[in-house]
């Protein structure tokens, strides 16, 4: 019988060029997602001198910046943190959609891996226990999905 044959991403970074985009607003629930993204990272052999981390103000901003790192074509993945937590008014629901769409389309266009790590809660106990407790680390989860992108890509 034929062997199947199997592309899997390994999880090793060594080598690698990664950009950081982490919005400022709810920071203190992105500064989480970015620790636990940087220490995922240098676990798995990226040297810190290789990360470049990007302020911006928030959600709304992360697909143009994303698609201009894309597009320097310095960096192998892009990470987009960022929490938008519900408010009493719509604009939550417009600006997790427009950032959500506006990053894939990033990614699709520019062909670099992005690392989606935006948090959309409902509550601010929703968005703690996504960045490092209960719910585990999105930006671990976010840095993973890229690296194991990477990774596989490289094989097709």
């Amino acid at each position: 019988m034929n062997q199947v044959k199997t592309i899997a991403g390994r999880l090793d970074a060594k080598g690698l060029k990664v950009a950081i985009v982490a919005t400022r607003f709810n920071d203190f629930i992105v500064d989480r997602l970015v620790g636990g993204a940087l220490d995922y990272l240098e676990r798995h052999g990226l040297d810190p001198a290789d990360i470049t981390l990007v302020r911006i103000p928030g959600a709304f901003e992360l697909p143009l910046v994303c698609q201009k790192l894309a597009d320097a074509r310095k960096y192998d993945g892009i990470l987009a943190l960022g929490a938008v937590i519900r408010g009493g008014t719509p604009h939550f629901d417009y600006v997790c959609a427009e950032a959500s769409k506006g990053i894939a389309q990033a990614m699709l266009g520019s062909g670099t891996p992005i690392g989606f790590g935006l948090l959309t809660c409902d509550s601010i106990e929703q968005a703690i226990e996504r960045a490092g407790s209960k719910g585990g680390n999105k930006g671990v989860e976010a840095a993973a999905a890229m690296l194991e992108t990477i990774r596989v890509l490289e094989q097709l």
